[in-house]
Formats: C-alpha cells, structure tokens, sequence
C-alpha cells in the first residue's frame, strides 16, 4: 500500500450528468463489496494527529464512518500494525507512536481502539478487516525512539541480526527468519483470538521496494540455508509463502469464517517476463518479481480468500492499463473473490495521467467491475480521498454508483451449513408505518444462526426478483437481538409482500421465510390470509 502520499483537497465537486452515467444507474447490484481503507500510518488518515484524546479519536472514527454509510459502503480495511506497533491493547505489541506520539504509551485513559471500532462498524453494518503490514519494523531509522516492548530493542544484540535488516531508511523483520514467522503468526492469532474481525489483510509490502543503487543484505541467509533452491529470488518467495500459509492455517483453526485478504500492487507479473502467465502491461515494478510475492500461488492452495489487487492506473493508461489488468485478475482468482483497488488519492492529483482529471474516470472503472463476472466490489484507497471530494467523488459514487444498499457477497466455500430460515412471526401498524418481527425457530447447532437479517419488500401481493436492491429495505445491525424492522415509507391503501432471509459470518444467505401480504390501512396494518404455500429460495 503506497501509504505515503499527500492529498489535496478539491473544493469543487463535479456531479456526473454523463449517458454512461445513466447506463450506470440500471446495473445496481444487490450484493458487492464496498470498501475503504484507513491508513493509519504517518496518520494519513486516522487519527488525524498524534496525542489526541481518546474522545476526539472516537468522534473523529464515528464521523469517517457515518460519511462511509451514507455513501452505502460497507467493509473498512483499518491499518491496525502500521509498523511494528499496534493500534490495539496487546501484552506483546507496543502502542502505535500514531496515537499518542510516542511508541509504547497507550492512550489516557486507556481504552482499546480496534475494539471500539470494530463495534462501531458492526453497529453500522460494515464488515470490519484488520490492515497488517507484517514486515515493516520501523517507519524510520530512529531506534532510540521505539518502545522497550518492540523487538528490535528488546532482543538481546545478537538475535537482532537474525530478526531484522536494514534498507533505505526503515528496518525490517526478516522473512527469511522461522523465529520472524513464528512472532508475526502469533500477532495475528491473538487478533483473531481477542477480536471479533471479519478479516485479516496484509497489504503489498512483503519484501520492500526497490531502492536505488541498494542491495538487499541477505545471501549469507541464502548460503547458510537455501532449502535446496537454486536462486535466492525463489528462495526469497519460498520465505513469504510459508508465513502466508502459516497465517491460513492459524486463522482457520481459531476462526474458519474470518477472511484472509491480500491487497498486492497490481501487476503481478508483465508479459515479457512471463509470456504465458504475465499481463499485457510494462509497469516497472511488479509483485512477483520486485516483492517476492507469488499471489497466484496463495490462490491455488486455497490459502488466500480474496484478493484486492491495488489497480492504481488509470483506463487507457498504455504501461499498465486498468482494463487490461482487471481482466487479468479476473482470470486468475481460482474460485476466490476478487475486489479491485482504486486509487482515489490519484483523482485531480496526478501530472503523469491526465486521465485522473476526469471526473469520470473512477464511475468507468466500477462500471468495468460490473460488467466482469468474476469481480465481486471495491476498495479505494483511501479514506482521505472520499472525504476530501475531488472532482465530486463522493457525490457521483452516492448519486450513480452506490445509490442503493449492497449485501455482501457469500463466500460459499467457507460455509459448512446454511443459516436457518427466519419466519415473520408477527404484523404490527400505525398511521404512518408497518412493523414486522422475526424468529428463529430450526436451529440445529450455532453454525446455523444467522448473523444478520436482510428484509425485501415487494408492491403488491406478489414476490418479486430478489437480486433488485431496490426491494431490499432493511439490512438488521450484526447479532443484533431486536428481530424488528419498522417501515416508514408505506402509502395507505396500498399491498406489501415482505420476506425475511439470514446470513451466516461468511455471508451466505438462508432460504427465505414464507411470504407475508399486507395492507396499508388509514390507522395500522392488515394481514391478509396467505395465498400460496411457502415459497423458499437459496
């Protein structure tokens, strides 16, 4: 995640009144991933500065997500390891320095941010996926200013050179280190353990980017050990894809519904260096090659879920265009779901690509997205960037792309057993609205109570197509226990159908509860009989 980039703030927003926008407002989807990702390293997007209080660092996480909300989204990806640190109560992870200034000092009076934000995610029903970089030691040089708790000052001097190198001007935990591994696993197993994520999220930073004249200081590690590898490129790989696997196979054993995703740089590998596997792109850096991450591999062996490659290119741009890469991943997801990452900070704010002064050019890429069977959402990177508005992002993406609630998509591979099938138990009105409530009554085991409620609504005394968000009015809060929803958009002396479905962690949704009709009266709500068996749907 290139996370080092200044945003400029565009005072006039650009409402799209384009015929391609039109079209756009025909292909709303009922279910689609929709994300943001907050970094939090050099507070590039929360908390805005080091040393707030714990109360303006809430305000301001609440205000990011209600702006989030109301443009429909729904999953944050927040940067809770930055850089050796965590932004979470941890026995074994110093405080991050981006909370109260100072590694190692944890906020007064103390209260747990990844806990207090996952809460209010869920509250607004977003998905929420904690953003570790695993291998970035340090932001900068200065070891005085780190945390006795962070390894790299409380290892004993000759361990540290197992532990960690040195490049350009940050350190770095070794990936070629088994003891490296063994910490990193067990950073994410306790998140897993301690918090109620929905997903765990490495971003691109594996091996570091390449720096100018700089080598990176590792063949005696090659030599000692080189596990019978050839060159120390595959070797440099075979050390990232065993912390990957090991990941996996914590996640799963602990919790097999929580999602491990990767956002890697967008072009894995171009065409001259792989012509048979490689994009048609000439970017100069890629992730196989550069960073020593083999994505496709962690898709084959099942040992990703998703993966969010970062497409921060615009369309047409010829050394690496957009749509050529987003057709690229979409053929290389090997039954994993794929949700593409745009590049919002480039909006108004990029001199190479003067595509990024349309204001149109994000509503292409999401238009591209849907438009590609095998793309299942968005992540956009980041927060800032929407918040700021340039060109009237926000404005278009409310009004054209997002103007509809979304589901998320099911990843039906993770789920052993559907949830069970709500039913409406009971139909309550007043002069303005109509209330349904719900139970749940054919649960066999836990895996089978839903973990959240969606609510469809259809005119007349008839069910409708479900796939159309426009029926879908009501999306219930994660466990929440009021089984309630009460509508208050009714026209007195009109019919209603409303159907209820649940959704288990990994999204998959219950066959439906039966049908009930109803008629909006002048004073409440009548029930009328049912005039057709129960009618189900997966």
């Amino acid at each position: 995640m290139k996370a080092m980039f200044p945003f400029i703030l565009v005072g006039i927003a650009l409402l799209s009144s384009s015929p391609l926008a039109a079209q756009r407002e025909q292909k709303q989807p009922s279910a689609e991933l929709r994300g943001a990702w907050i970094a939090t390293v050099a507070n590039i997007d929360w908390p805005s500065e080091p040393g707030l209080s714990p109360e303006q660092q809430r305000i301001q996480f609440d205000s990011i997500l209600d702006v989030l909300k109301a443009m429909n989204m729904n999953a944050v990806f927040v940067q809770v390891r930055p850089a050796g640190d965590a932004f979470y109560n941890s026995p074994n992870v110093p405080w991050s320095k981006y909370l109260s200034g100072e590694q190692g000092v944890a906020p007064e009076p103390l209260y747990d941010p990844m806990e207090y934000m996952i809460k209010a995610a869920h509250d607004r029903r977003m998905e929420f996926h904690a953003w570790l970089n695993p291998y970035r030691a340090t932001f900068d040089l200065d070891t005085a200013a780190l945390s006795p708790l962070h390894p790299l000052r409380a290892l004993p001097d000759e361990n540290k050179a197992e532990w960690f190198f040195r490049y350009g001007r940050r350190y770095y935990f070794n990936p070629a280190s088994a003891k490296v591994r063994q910490y990193l696993n067990n950073v994410v197993k306790d998140i897993v353990v301690r918090y109620d994520v929905d997903g765990i999220h490495f971003d691109d930073y594996f091996y570091p980017y390449k720096e100018n004249g700089e080598e990176l200081e590792d063949y005696n590690d090659f030599a000692r050990n080189p596990r019978k590898f050839n060159t120390i490129e595959d070797w440099r790989r075979d050390n990232v894809n065993r912390l990957i696997q090991d990941v996996s196979t914590t996640i799963k054993k602990i919790k097999p519904y929580v999602r491990f995703g990767i956002g890697p740089f967008g072009v894995w590998r171009n065409k001259d260096r792989d012509p048979i596997n490689g994009s048609d792109t000439r970017a100069g850096i890629m992730s196989y090659d550069d960073l020593y991450a083999d994505v496709l591999l962690w898709l084959k062996n099942n040992w990703i879920d998703y993966v969010a490659p970062q497409i921060y290119w615009s369309i047409g741009f010829p050394p690496a265009d957009y749509e050529v890469l987003v057709d690229w991943w979409s053929q290389h997801t090997y039954g994993k779901q794929l949700y593409i990452g745009h590049a919002a900070y480039k909006i108004a704010n990029n001199n190479i690509d003067e595509n990024w002064n349309e204001p149109d050019q994000i509503n292409k890429q999401i238009t591209l997205n849907r438009d590609n069977p095998n793309v299942q959402g968005s992540i956009f990177f980041s927060v800032t960037s929407l918040l700021n508005n340039p060109l009237g992002i926000q404005d278009t993406l409310i009004t054209n792309q997002y103007r509809t609630q979304a589901l998320h998509p099911g990843m039906e591979y993770l789920s052993t057993v559907l949830p069970a099938a709500p039913q409406i138990c009971k139909i309550k009105g007043t002069e303005s609205t109509v209330k349904i409530a719900w139970n749940v009554c054919d649960v066999l085991n836990g895996a089978e109570m839903p973990y959240y409620y969606a609510v469809y609504r259809f005119e007349g005394e008839k069910v409708g197509d479900f796939k159309d968000p426009r029926h879908l009015v009501y999306i219930s809060p994660y466990n929440d226990e009021k089984w309630i929803f009460e509508d208050q958009t009714v026209v007195e002396g009109e019919y209603y159908t409303y159907v209820v479905s649940g959704f288990n962690r990994v999204n998959m949704e219950s066959f439906s509860s039966a049908p009930v009709f109803i008629k909006k009266t002048k004073s409440g709500a009548k029930k009328k009989r049912k005039v057709w068996g129960y009618l189900f749907r997966a």
